[in-house]
């Protein structure tokens, strides 16, 4: 656990990990057949076949947003668990509720690295911020700080003054929680007169982290800020690194995952570097999943060099917002996966969104298509027909030159007048 990284997996060549995953790929499925959840999405599927990126992208999507209905069909999992719930170490419940499970192994949810690159070594000690009610985010850090060796202080969320005073007796090197929560902390500090310069590093999530605040940290004294981006199902899935005090580019994925970004709305890949939902397929003897949709909107760097930290996996740009953009319109809903079922029937469109203007009660939807030559392309009646059959509601089509649409994963834009 000596350098710049916790294990020897960061550092690999990046076509010897491809080659590792896609060889475990095969397996995974498999195990994931064995789940009678997964059993039924994945019907008919021959694992041994799924050794591929391009044979992966065939099989379904399951998406965050369907958890509530499976685990209410076959609870407590929803079937997707290869271990019995007895026979794990804990069960969550996040808000819906969603049910989440946690195994037994050390550093189950592989949050170690994530923490390592923040600055976290062995002897430090760590103030954990997160709750410890009922979701798994504090005991994310647990796990991943006795992998590493440090100490903790399960500090949990709330009671603001008594974590000024725990940090101001204690003197704890790195604060673990939210961005809102470390900037309250911050300020009752500085209200009570109180020294927490102690608190050196901050390994932030759960929350969105502007520049502005992370600049605001850094003014108070906390000069070393990093980010992790995980959550209840699939543990870490990606996290900042530093180098010399310096933030690099991009956030790393962690070992454990296959990687894709998808157009909102359906399960195809995008081109590397456009914007479009993450989709992971996760390692987990516990908690398999396959091509399981976050709902959040991301990308991979591309075009950079290799990180400065030494790790050599993707990056992506960090979370970039929500991927369902569902609209309701004259009293009706529209999804994402119907703007994709409607572009599908035209291989001449690459990219398209469905734009929104006009007030409530009052809309218009335009579907804009990208085409290789908008003059040629005809008055668009068919996709015009198409929008009126899948959504059952009028729409007009508008062809732009390929290219011309933002990178910013919309597939629909609200753009009324609410006023």
């Amino acid at each position: 656990m000596s350098g710049a990284t916790l294990d020897w997996q960061e550092t690999r060549l990046p076509e010897e990990r491809e080659r590792d995953l896609m060889l475990r790929l095969p397996a995974l499925v498999a195990q994931a057949q064995s789940a009678p959840g997964w059993a039924r999405i994945l019907e008919g599927v021959d694992a041994a076949g799924i050794g591929t990126r391009a044979a992966l992208a065939q099989l379904p999507v399951t998406r965050k947003s369907d958890l509530k209905a499976l685990q209410a069909q076959d609870k407590p999992f929803g079937g997707l668990t290869s271990t019995a719930a007895r026979a794990l170490g804990r069960i969550y419940m996040s808000p819906g509720p969603i049910f989440d499970a946690e195994g037994r192994g050390p550093d189950w949810w592989r949050f170690g690295r994530a923490l390592y690159a923040a600055g976290v070594r062995p002897g430090g000690l760590l103030q954990n911020c997160f709750s410890y009610h009922f979701t798994p985010a504090a005991f994310m850090v647990e796990s991943a700080a006795a992998r590493i060796g440090c100490t903790v202080i399960p500090a949990g969320s709330g009671q603001t003054e008594l974590q000024v005073q725990a940090m101001a007796e204690l003197r704890p090197d790195t604060y673990v929680g939210t961005p809102s929560f470390l900037k309250l902390i911050v300020e009752k500090a500085r209200e009570m007169g109180q020294d927490i310069g102690s608190v050196q590093h901050a390994m932030l999530s759960a929350e969105a982290l502007p520049d502005s605040l992370r600049q605001w940290f850094v003014e108070q004294g906390i000069p070393h800020v990093c980010q992790a981006y995980a959550s209840a199902d699939a543990g870490a899935i990606a996290f900042e690194t530093r180098t010399d005090g310096v933030l690099n580019p991009g956030m790393v994925l962690d070992e454990e995952i296959i990687l894709e970004i998808v157009r909102p709305g359906s399960g195809e890949p995008v081109a590397p570097g456009e914007v479009g939902e993450v989709v992971l397929t996760v390692f987990n003897a516990d908690y398999p999943l396959i091509r399981f949709a976050t709902g959040d909107l991301s990308a991979i760097l591309v075009d950079t060099p290799p990180s400065p930290c030494g790790r050599t996996n993707t990056r992506i740009r960090g979370w970039l917002g929500r991927a369902d953009q569902t609209t309701k319109v004259r009293a009706m809903f529209v999804h994402p996966s119907q703007v994709h079922d409607v572009v599908r029937r035209h291989p001449a469109v690459t990219k398209a969104r469905l734009v929104v203007t006009g007030t409530i009660a009052d809309e218009t939807m335009t579907l804009h298509c990208e085409v290789d030559d908008p003059a040629r392309a005809g008055d668009g009646a068919a996709i015009v027909a198409d929008i009126r059959a899948v959504t059952k509601l009028r729409g007009d089509v508008r062809f732009v030159a390929r290219g011309s649409l933002p990178n910013d994963g919309k597939v629909i834009d609200d753009a009324r007048d609410y006023i």
